[in-house]
C-alpha cells in the first residue's frame, strides 16, 4: 500500500515465478495492493498471502479473507488460523499439519516445532489456550464447512491463494509460511519471446534485464542492471550477445544481493537474479543470450498515475537536466513525455514520492538544481490504431492532450478520469493501453 512505489516495483513482478503478498491485518487490502495484483494477473503469477500484525488490533480474520476475495478477485484458502488478535493473540493453528504454535509477546523469535494436536477436542488445547480453546474450535469448525480447501492446481494457475497469519516484526508465523512457500511454489517456468517460449532446462544461456538501479554503492556511483536468468548456466567471463545493440559482450563481473549484502559469483542458474555492472550500455528490456537471437517479451511500461513539470533554476544546466531525466527514465524511476504541443516535458510516476526522489537525485548526481510543480493530468494511455487515417484524425482533434514517450510511442494525457472514459468511448477504433511493451 505504500505511496513511494516506482514503476520498478511493478516491473520486478514480471521477473518472478511466484509472489508473496503481505496484508496489514488492521487495514486489509490497500489501493496499491490492488494495482500490484493487476500486474500479477498479466502473467497469472501464483501468490501466497501473509496476514501481518495479528498481535495488534486487527480486522476479524473472516472479514480480511472476504476483503481479499472481493477486492482482488482471488479465492482464499487459509492454511493457518489466528487464535485471537491484539492483546488476546495467543498464536496460530496450522490447518495443514495440525500444529499449534504459541505466541510469546515481546519475543522476536521463530516458532519452533509447535504442539501437535490432531483432535481439537484434546484437553491439552484447553490447558494451552485457557478460555480461547472453545473459540478456536468454533472457528475451525466454521472453516471446515465454509472455507475453500487448498487446491495446488488452482494456486499454480493464480486462481487461489493460500493464506497464513502471524506477526512479521516478531518473526512469528514466518517460518511456517516460508516452509510452505518452498514446498508449493513453482520452479522456473518457460518465458515468452517474440519467436518462441524459452524453457529453463535449455542448455544455452539466456536472460533479460528488468531493473536498473543507480548508486547502490554511493562511494562509486555505480549502476547495476538486474538480469533474470531464463535458461542455461551463467559462468563468469562468458561471452554472450546483447541483441539490442547487436554486439557480443563479456559478462566478467556478476553480483547477487541479499538485503544490503552483495557477493560476487562465478555461476548462476535459471530463476536466479544477478547484477551486472552497467556503464550506460544496458537498458531495461535488454536480452542476453549465447547463440540464438532472442527478444523476451512481457517487460512493459506501466501507465503512471502522478504527473509534474520540472522547473530548472539555472537555464544553463538544461543539457545536464535532459541527461539526468533520460538516465532516470531508463532506470524506471520516472517516465518522461514530450507534448506534441508545448515545450515543457511532463514527468509521470507510479508513486508521487518519486518526484521528490528525482529532484534530489538531479541535485546530487547531476548538479542540477530544480523543483517541480504538479501537472493537471490524472491518467495516461498509450494509443495505437490499425487505421492510419483514423489515427491522423484522432491526433488532429486531441493535439493538446498528446505526447511522445522516450521510445517514440504516442501517449494520451487525460485531464480527468471522466475525460479519459469519454475519449475512449468517442474513439472506438483507437486502442488505449494501460501498458506498453518496452522496445
Amino acid at each position: 500500500g505504500h505511496q513511494d512505489f516506482s514503476e520498478d516495483t511493478y516491473r520486478v513482478l514480471t521477473a518472478v515465478d511466484s509472489a508473496l503478498m503481505v496484508i496489514d491485518g488492521a487495514k486489509g487490502v490497500e489501493t496499491q495492493t490492488q494495482k500490484l495484483m493487476e500486474v500479477c494477473r498479466l502473467r497469472n503469477t501464483p501468490i501466497i498471502t501473509f496476514i501481518n500484525k495479528m498481535d495488534r488490533d486487527s480486522l476479524p480474520p473472516l472479514d480480511i479473507l472476504a476483503d481479499i476475495e472481493d477486492k482482488l478477485q482471488i479465492e482464499c484458502s487459509p492454511l493457518s488460523w489466528p487464535i485471537g488478535m491484539g492483546k488476546r493473540f495467543k498464536g496460530v493453528y496450522n490447518l495443514y499439519d495440525k500444529k499449534l504454535h504459541l505466541f510469546t509477546p515481546g519475543k522476536a523469535k521463530r516458532s519452533e516445532g509447535g504442539v501437535v494436536i490432531h483432535d481439537l477436542a484434546d484437553p491439552l488445547l484447553d490447558e494451552l489456550l485457557d478460555g480461547q480453546a472453545s473459540e478456536l474450535r468454533d472457528e475451525i469448525a466454521l472453516l471446515e464447512g465454509a472455507a475453500n480447501p487448498f487446491d495446488i492446481k488452482e494456486y499454480l494457475k493464480a486462481g487461489q491463494t493460500p493464506v497464513f497469519f502471524g506477526s512479521a516484526i516478531n518473526n512469528f508465523g514466518v517460518k511456517e509460511l516460508l516452509d510452505a512457500f518452498v514446498e508449493i511454489a513453482p520452479p522456473p517456468v518457460p518465458r515468452p519471446t517474440t519467436t518462441r517460449p524459452v524453457n529453463p532446462d535449455e542448455e544455452d544461456f539466456s536472460g533479460f534485464v528488468f531493473k536498473i538501479q543507480a548508486n547502490m554503492d554511493p562511494a562509486h556511483r555505480d549502476r547495476i542492471a538486474f538480469l533474470r536468468i531464463c535458461s542455461g548456466k551463467f559462468q563468469r567471463g562468458m561471452r554472450v550477445m546483447q541483441h539490442r545493440i547487436g554486439k557480443e559482450v563479456t559478462l566478467s563481473n556478476a553480483t547477487i544481493f541479499m538485503a544490503q549484502d552483495r557477493t560476487n559469483i562465478d555461476e548462476a542458474y535459471p530463476g536466479d537474479i544477478i547484477g551486472l555492472h552497467n556503464h550506460g550500455t544496458i537498458k531495461v528490456g535488454d536480452t542476453f543470450s549465447q547463440k540464438e537471437p532472442l527478444k523476451f517479451t512481457g517487460i512493459p511500461h506501466f501507465a503512471p498515475e502522478h504527473f509534474c513539470r520540472v522547473r530548472l533554476k539555472d537555464p544553463l544546466r538544461i543539457k545536464h537536466l535532459q541527461k539526468g531525466l533520460t538516465q532516470l527514465s531508463e532506470e524506471g524511476a520516472i517516465q518522461v513525455f514530450k507534448p506534441l504541443w508545448g515545450s515543457d516535458n511532463i514527468l509521470g510516476a507510479v508513486g508521487a514520492l518519486q518526484f521528490d526522489v528525482t529532484i534530489s537525485r538531479l541535485k546530487n548526481e547531476y548538479s542540477v538544481y530544480a523543483d517541480y510543480e504538479k501537472a493537471d493530468y490524472t491518467a495516461t494511455r498509450w494509443v495505437t490504431c490499425d487505421d492510419a487515417k483514423k489515427m491522423e484524425e484522432f491526433q488532429k482533434k486531441n493535439l493538446m492532450n498528446l505526447a511522445m514517450d522516450t521510445e517514440g510511442n504516442l501517449v494520451y494525457l487525460a485531464l480527468s478520469d471522466w475525460r479519459l472514459a469519454h475519449t475512449i468511448e468517442e474513439w472506438p477504433k483507437i486502442q488505449f493501453h494501460k501498458t506498453m511493451e518496452k522496445s
